[in-house]
């Protein structure tokens, strides 16, 4: 079996049982139920103006916040919390290829999960909110509502007048994704970094560590703890929009041309080079990581 063979052989052994696991079972449930609760402000404003949304908007003004990508994020500290996966069976193969095919491995593992529960949060809360909405790629009349009125932010929707101005609603919901997705493998990485250097336990404060660092980096947050005036928070916008992850997973807190903050492109770079600095610190501890093999 050549190097990409041993690769995909491993990566179907860390998804054996994947839907079976109580742990994996209790995250898609939370999730679920997350979906139901983050969702519901949405639909109260479809109902209470009868009015219909755009298919991708719910998890756009949904998951567009960047509280909400972490409330979401934190489930993965539970659905990732044995990461590297390590079996009865994980001597077969590392005695069979070397430990960088083993540690591909589990990054592809990590990543592929990572994108399967974004793709289900994404789908469950459509399928909430289906009801109200319609499938045609064009923003909707409560977009305009939460958009162009103080209704969205009095609510905590973020509805975008840049995003409306510049980008179609399936195209706005692909970067949403593809954002959440790029905060949640940096989160992911950061455990298995840390599982690998100084063990499980450590693994999982280091995440909550990371989400905890980015909720303070909020910038309503700083604002309130420094008792700053609306007109003097732009600053502090702009800093933390740079320096925190959690923003740079926030769609409405990147640049359109107008100010100084992030654009998408950079945020996505930022996180790349994030990705593959932990990455490397993950191929380093492997070197000196001691397996201890349990069965099942």
């Amino acid at each position: 079996m050549n190097g990409p063979g041993k690769i995909k052989a491993v990566i179907r052994f860390n998804f054996l049982g994947f839907f079976k696991n109580t742990r994996i079972i209790l995250t898609f449930l939370l999730a679920v139920v997350l979906c139901f609760l983050l969702s519901e402000r949405v639909i109260r404003v479809a109902e209470h103006y009868e009015t219909s949304m755009q298919a991708a908007e719910p998890f756009i003004w949904t998951f567009g916040d960047g509280t909400n990508v972490l409330l979401a994020s934190l489930l993965l500290i539970l659905m990732f919390s044995d990461v590297p996966k390590a079996g009865p069976v994980t001597p077969f193969y590392l005695a069979r290829m070397k430990r960088m095919q083993w540690m591909a491995a589990q990054f592809f593992y990590i990543a592929l999960g990572t994108i399967l529960y974004a793709a289900f949060i994404m789908s469950v809360t459509i399928i909430l909110c289906q009801k109200y909405t319609f499938p045609g790629n064009i923003w909707s009349e409560t977009a305009v509502r939460l958009a162009y009125s103080e209704l969205g932010d009095s609510m905590g929707i973020p509805a975008s007048v840049k995003a409306m101005e510049s980008i179609t609603p399936y195209e706005c919901m692909l970067q949403t994704l593809v954002l959440m997705l790029f905060y949640s493998w940096t989160l992911c990485f950061l455990m298995l970094a840390v599982n690998l250097r100084f063990g499980r336990t450590k693994g999982i404060f280091a995440g909550i560590f990371y989400s905890l660092y980015g909720f303070l980096l909020e910038p309503d947050i700083i604002a309130r703890i420094l008792g700053l005036e609306k007109h003097e928070r732009y600053k502090v916008n702009v800093l933390t929009g740079w320096i925190s992850p959690l923003n740079h997973a926030s769609y409405p807190g990147h640049s359109f041309g107008y100010d100084k903050l992030p654009t998408i492109f950079q945020s996505s770079v930022l996180f790349l080079v994030l990705l593959a600095v932990l990455g490397l610190l993950s191929c380093r501890a492997l070197k000196r990581y001691n397996f201890t093999f349990m069965g099942y």
